[in-house]
């Protein structure tokens, strides 16, 4: 060791080590990192957590100055108090004062928050679970991952050590919800600009509580921390193992499904079971274990209960049908909730024994339990499946607890369950043929296709807009072909049935007339990886700002209409081609899997999971969509250098000028993925909505008509450049437009030559594929000639010169703070 004695450096052999002394000052590096690291502790503990909304608000008006709310209100009255109704239409003001214009942005508050309060309250209970079992344990990803929390260190100063750092941020999140809820009040807010910021704000919360949730359940229930290499699992209908007892787990909490695969793991039966599920649960159970089964998205809930082939139903949740008690109770198959968020009426047996329970079900005393105890859950559904499964049936059929559903329990009455329904049933007791039958004789379809008196409703009612009528009308004629084309198609809402006078079961005759399909239907998909690795975020960091990599597509959202499944299969396969990295999480990332190429392969086996040119990257269940947004916040951290404590505005500004990233959330949205697509925007990432997303009555549009003035803060100059990206929230109805949409969301102010080149290469050649023609709006996005696509050089130069196009200097550090 080197040790300085007055002037002089000598070699020294006795001084301890991590001991340095100079000039008879001794400097001991052990009690130096011991001190460092208690002073960080402390000032992690001593931050007051804040997200600072007042300086975010002015971010805010400067945002919405580039890309003004458009809405298009379905609906002119206001009803949310006793002054009301109100008609707003006219510009008409309401008893408070209200106008149509504040009523709409008041609306897409109450839409952004709920969802944001809906993630955040799975959130609180991931970390209420964490401070139970493990309050100390280490949060940590894969060890190439430094940059642990880059929404949470962006918005609070700080990077969460364990389950108590979480507890105050989730603290300061339920604040700033309330907070936010509270303005919707009337006599509150005022102004449609304030109600925009706070529901951008909400949405940006919503990004905080997914991170919050992922960094919590990867730890507590140790998933894939960030490896790309993950497992393939199936998934599809035809999954399940029907004579093995079937457990269905819906929902997006992991807590129930981890304890359930544990338990059967510990008592050694998890190849005598099948532990399958819907919706994000399904993706966490394929996380957690290779032998779980995923069944589908949020579209095939309907159907594949209708279908009898669970043998126990346990729910969490979130995305979870509103008549799931009903159904479940038509089919004989027991509930058990594990949610105060999801209670359907039943009993609380929290503190009873998992036998009593089981006993309870099985005698008929109960249709199903509430069990707030997750382990007792993982108990209880095992044994419960079995014993289900060794009965066959149960001793007495299932009543409701709902008045609503007397006809139903008196039907029950009169059923022996023999689960068939044939002809004979539906002559004698017509209160009963609404009633699933599991068969899988398309026989037993015919006194149902003949009551059919054709007269439309159903087509009418269909939110797919599918040709049920002439599917009847063909059936009786003894041809199902059509009726069996609808399985993928139907999003199994069952409105068709409620609009039905003859109580005709036509999911079942779609089920049945698909019964081929639904056996078959067998795919695979990779399991969510969780984050993005910080050495990947370096590779791909330059081509991305600079536009080598033409962009990355986040698909989100849940695709529960017609198509729904194949086209979010078709946006990723578009972009896959042509090298763009496509990340998907949620129902998303199950649809792109549900469909074969002529090799029978899907997706997931055709193209890498890394982050990178042409890769597929499952980031996992729909709290997974905060990987989505941080690899982006990354990308400006790692590759640029921009600091993330405290400095959400220069962060934004950074991916909203340089980071070609779209958000494309296809579906009939909910309020969770509204609130995604919102917290995406703030972030200064464009989302193309739809295609029925302009439900929501609010989109963020940019003038395409014109060039926009930006900052330059290089040198601090105003510039005039291209409307990048034009939108922040635009609502495509179509397959073609929201590709073409997303193609050009994805071009930034930031792009080098070669960099712009790529992405119009990319924009004009999906626009032509789509089209037949050029974009006639071109002529904005090229700067120098240099930048024009080869092969379409000569026609774009006459568009340029019809519209008196001039080259121009790209900025040097685009900005709009």
């Amino acid at each position: 060791m080197i040790v300085y004695k007055g002037d002089d450096m000598v070699q020294s052999q006795q001084v301890e080590k991590d001991v340095v002394s100079i000039k008879g000052f001794n400097m001991d590096f052990e009690d130096i990192d011991s001190y460092l690291e208690q002073k960080v502790d402390y000032n992690i503990l001593d931050k007051k957590i804040s997200l600072n909304y007042p300086l975010i608000r002015e971010y805010d008006f400067k945002l919405l100055s580039y890309f003004k709310p458009f809405y298009a209100p379905l609906c002119d009255m206001c009803c949310l108090c006793t002054y009301g109704k109100c008609d707003l239409s006219g510009n008409k003001k309401g008893a408070c004062g209200i106008n149509l214009e504040k009523q709409q942005s008041r609306m897409v508050l109450m839409a952004s928050t709920i969802g944001a309060s809906t993630h955040s309250a799975h959130a609180r209970h991931l970390v209420d679970d964490l401070l139970e079992k493990n309050p100390e344990l280490e949060l940590k990803y894969d060890n190439s991952i430094e940059v642990l929390t880059p929404i949470i260190t962006t918005l609070t100063g700080i990077t969460p050590k364990n389950a108590m750092d979480l507890d105050r941020i989730m603290t300061c999140v339920e604040k700033e919800l309330t907070n936010l809820m509270a303005s919707t009040h009337t006599g509150q807010e005022g102004d449609y600009l304030e109600f925009e910021s706070k529901a951008l704000h909400a949405g940006m919360i919503d990004t905080l509580s997914l991170e919050v949730a992922e960094l919590a359940q990867i730890n507590h229930y140790d998933l894939s921390k960030g490896e790309a290499d993950v497992s393939m699992v199936e998934i599809g209908m035809g999954v399940a193992d029907r004579d093995k007892p079937v457990i269905l787990c819906i929902g997006h909490n992991i807590a129930p499904s981890s304890e359930i695969i544990d338990y059967a793991e510990e008592m050694d039966i998890s190849d005598d079971l099948e532990i399958c599920g819907l919706c994000c649960s399904a993706l966490e159970m394929g996380r957690k274990s290779s032998k779980s089964k995923i069944i589908g998205p949020i579209s095939r809930q309907l159907m594949f209960i209708k279908s009898g082939i669970p043998d126990l139903v346990v729910l969490d949740e979130q995305c979870i049908r509103a008549d799931i008690f009903e159904l479940c109770a038509e089919n004989n198959i027991p509930i058990i909730t594990t949610s105060d968020k999801c209670s359907l009426g039943l009993p609380d047996k929290t503190k009873e024994t998992h036998y009593k329970i089981v006993n309870e079900i099985l005698d008929g005393k109960i249709p199903g339990a509430l069990i707030r105890d997750s382990k007792k859950v993982g108990k209880t559904a095992v044994a419960l499946a079995r014993k289900i499964k060794e009965k066959n049936f149960l001793q007495s059929p299932l009543k409701t607890l709902s008045q609503d559903d007397v006809a139903i329990n008196n039907a029950a009455n009169e059923c022996n369950s023999c689960r068939t329904c044939d002809t004979s049933c539906l002559e004698v007791k017509e209160n009963i043929s609404s009633k699933s039958f599991i068969s899988n004789a398309e026989n037993d379809m015919l006194p149902f296709i003949e009551n059919c008196n054709l007269c439309g409703k159903c087509n009418r009612s269909c939110s797919a807009m599918l040709p049920i009528k002439e599917a009847f009308e063909e059936a009786k004629e003894g041809d199902i072909s059509l009726m069996s084309s609808f399985y993928g198609k139907c999003v199994g809402c069952g409105k068709c049935m409620e609009a039905c006078d003859k109580n005709i079961p036509l999911i079942d005759i779609i089920r049945i007339a698909s019964q081929g399909k639904i056996d078959a239907e067998k795919f695979y998909m990779r399991t969510g990886r969780g984050p993005i690795q910080d050495v990947e975020i370096r590779k791909v960091g330059a081509p991305i700002v600079f536009g080598d990599i033409p962009g990355v597509i986040a698909l989100a959202g849940c695709s529960n209409y017609a198509n729904g499944e194949i086209e979010v299969h078709k946006i990723a396969e578009e972009f896959l081609k042509r090298g763009y990295i496509v990340l998907a999480a949620g129902c998303a990332a199950m649809d792109i899997s549900l469909q074969k190429d002529e090799e029978g392969k899907t997706l997931y086996e055709k193209y890498s999971g890394n982050f990178d040119r042409g890769g597929l990257v499952n980031l996992g269940p729909c709290v997974a969509n905060a990987h989505a947004i941080g690899s982006a916040i990354k990308i400006a951290n790692i590759f640029a250098k921009v600091p993330l404590e405290n400095n959400f505005t220069e962060i934004a500004d950074y991916i909203l000028n340089r980071i070609g990233v779209c958000v494309i959330a296809w579906g009939a949205m909910s309020q969770k993925a509204f609130a995604i697509a919102t917290g995406a925007n703030r972030w200064g990432i464009p989302a193309v909505l739809g295609p029925h997303a302009s439900k929501y009555k609010r989109l963020y549009l940019g003038n395409d008509q014109e060039l926009r003035k930006i900052k330059d803060k290089r040198n601090g100059t105003e510039v005039l450049c291209e409307p990048a990206p034009l939108h922040l929230a635009y609502s495509a109805e179509s397959l073609n437009e929201s590709m073409v949409m997303a193609a050009k969301l994805c071009i930034r102010p930031n792009d080098t030559p070669r960099g712009r080149m790529i992405k119009l290469n990319n924009y004009v050649d999906i626009y032509k594929k789509f089209y037949g023609c050029l974009p006639q709006d071109i002529h904005h996005y090229v700067r120098n000639e240099k930048e024009i696509p080869y092969q379409e050089k000569e026609e774009i130069m006459g568009i340029l010169s019809e519209n008196n196009w001039e080259p121009r200097e790209s900025p040097q550090e685009p900005s709009i703070l």
